[in-house]
């Protein structure tokens, strides 16, 4: 049986979201490939995972809750606050960076066939979505032993993780585009993140921050998309005692969608120029 190659000027951008699907075993080769890289010739393994989630709670509970003096609200555990509150923001922050240094570390693949790029930067982020999975497990383990029951909102948790992914794509899009180009990007984002971290709501609630920004720019707080998925989360798994600013909500929401068009189209702006460049 013969084959046929059909070559077709302007072929690959007529049908790159097409081809996003046919090629999807890639992505999930790609997806299990990260993931046993990320463990391989590590003592401890996936372990890793439960370790530094319950690490960062320690430092992050002593620091703002014995010294700096911050408060749960009552029926809850400030520990689990703050694990509530790291859970969204490491899996952000751990598929931002492996995203963003995604092309780079697949310059070979890049060089030699083609296939939608975006497939690599979505790819990346799987492996943080697994690391993120066993620590929402070892939240349930530590909700068990402080014997607090999760609120009835726990069945919308996974939109909040929708939007942690979107989040961590949109804005992981457009600095691995840039990244490319301009590798300073690479020693840059996780400065970056390492000050998104206290920018963001993990070692205290967004009630707190409320007391110190004055009302009229509380909204302006909600710029930061992680934010309103910090408050998400707990809301979900504390109910009324942790409230949402659905006003906030909105704004995180969209300030998602909009990195998201951005990531997108800066990605695919730079996307033909990506072999020449790596």
């Amino acid at each position: 049986m013969s084959s046929e190659v059909v070559i077709e000027a302007g072929r690959a951008e007529h049908h790159y979201w097409k081809d996003l699907w046919r090629y999807r075993e890639l992505f999930y080769i790609l997806s299990w490939r990260d993931i046993k890289v990320r463990y391989k010739q590590t003592i401890i393994g996936v372990a890793w995972s439960v370790l530094r989630p319950l690490l960062t709670m320690t430092i992050f509970t002593f620091v703002f809750g014995n010294i700096a003096k911050f408060q749960a609200p009552p029926g809850t555990k400030y520990s689990l606050l703050v694990f509530a509150g790291l859970l969204p923001w490491q899996f952000f922050s751990g598929g931002l960076t492996e995203a963003s240094n995604s092309l780079v570390g697949n310059e070979r693949l890049i060089s030699k066939v083609y296939f939608p790029r975006m497939i690599i930067p979505a790819a990346s982020i799987i492996t943080s979505l697994v690391d993120f999975l066993i620590s929402l497990g070892l939240m349930f383990l530590l909700l068990i032993w402080f014997k607090i029951v999760p609120s009835v909102n726990l069945i919308l948790l996974p939109l909040f993780i929708v939007m942690a992914f979107f989040a961590s794509f949109g804005v992981g899009l457009w600095l691995t585009a840039l990244n490319v180009k301009y590798r300073d990007f690479k020693h840059a984002v996780p400065f970056l993140v390492q000050i998104g971290l206290y920018l963001s709501p993990v070692g205290f609630t967004s009630e707190k921050a409320g007391e110190i920004i004055p009302e009229k720019f509380r909204l302006l707080y909600y710029l930061n998309p992680m934010a309103g998925i910090i408050d998400g989360f707990r809301w979900c798994f504390f109910g009324d005692k942790t409230p949402l600013n659905w006003s906030g909500q909105l704004i995180s929401l969209l300030i998602i969608i909009m990195f998201l068009l951005i990531g997108i189209r800066t990605f695919r702006k730079m996307e033909k120029s990506f072999a020449d460049l790596i």
